[in-house]
């Protein structure tokens, strides 16, 4: 039983998982459930709990034991997770990158000035302001669907969303322009699917392994611990993105100061990353750089 919230790209999400397992010859079936985070539409994720919203509920129904596993977008899960649970596997990466969203302008150097720009994520906020501090950018919640509505309906000049969810919904044709990481860093994890179970279910670690993409797994790893090293939670306007370069993972992270007294800071690092310890102390050495900087 697979615990999956019930906007369109979660439950696309839950399919895809149960698509695999079922060619692996398991018996699958979805549990829908609406988290508080689906349902607090009013407020930015930072000011009422942060992206643990988004799990709460996937969590309660694993230790319950009325769903198996969790299926989540890997940049709304916590980087801690609570005690008894564990990330059982990380799936191969769809595209990590910003996408610009608009029905009248193709990039954003096209956007006029004081253009409205959508987005709810601090760290979207912080990039945006640095490649175009002229712009007016207005928070934007809900599914991606309800984002889409709202552009539509004029709220906004553009919006922009993570690639990888309006490619999966098959709606990459709404993508005008994607932002190369150098301009526009990815958030840690995104792009990529975790799946959650109870740290003590080895049966069902052992039955996800064959779905885990080890590149990818390293990649987060690295990325999620600069955010954790940094005391990481969707409140905090930071991008963490890995990639590897031959034997080598090059980790590139930028903080900027929501208040915009600071200008935007970047650090990065490279090093061999064979296993996931490896990979989380390039990240907890990228975060001291950045704190060394004057990220806080």
């Amino acid at each position: 039983m697979i615990a999956t919230r019930e906007s369109r790209l979660a439950l696309w999400q839950a399919e895809h998982v149960k698509a695999l397992l079922t060619q692996r010859g398991h018996t699958v079936t979805l549990l829908g459930m609406t988290t508080k985070g689906d349902q607090i539409l009013d407020r930015s994720l930072s000011k009422v709990g942060g992206k643990g919203l988004f799990v709460k509920e996937l969590e309660v129904a694993l230790e319950e034991g009325r769903a198996d596993i969790a299926v989540h977008s890997l940049k709304d899960v916590p980087m801690e997770l609570p005690e008894g649970f564990a990330l059982a596997c990380v799936m191969a990466r769809e595209d990590p990158r910003d996408a610009l969203v608009s029905n009248r302008y193709a990039s954003l150097a096209e956007l006029p000035q004081g253009a409205v720009v959508g987005t709810s994520s601090l760290r979207r906020v912080v990039l945006l302001r640095s490649l175009r501090p002229d712009l007016k950018i207005e928070p934007l919640r809900g599914n991606l669907d309800t984002r889409l509505r709202k552009l539509d309906e004029g709220q906004y000049d553009a919006i922009v969303l993570a690639a990888a969810g309006l490619k999966r919904l098959g709606l990459g044709g709404r993508i005008r322009a994607t932002f190369e990481p150098a301009d526009m860093l990815p958030a840690a994890g995104q792009g990529a699917l975790g799946i959650e179970v109870r740290a003590d279910r080895a049966d069902l670690m052992e039955a996800l392994a064959p779905l885990s993409h080890q590149s990818t797994w390293l990649a987060v790893a690295a990325e999620r611990a600069v955010s954790r090293a940094m005391g990481g939670s969707c409140s905090m306007p930071l991008a963490a993105f890995a990639t590897f370069s031959g034997e080598y993972l090059q980790l590139n992270a930028a903080w900027g100061d929501p208040e915009a007294t600071t200008p935007l800071l970047r650090a990065r690092s490279a090093g061999p990353a064979a296993d996931l310890a490896a990979a989380a102390a390039l990240g907890t050495d990228v975060a001291q750089r950045l704190r060394a900087a004057g990220a806080r």
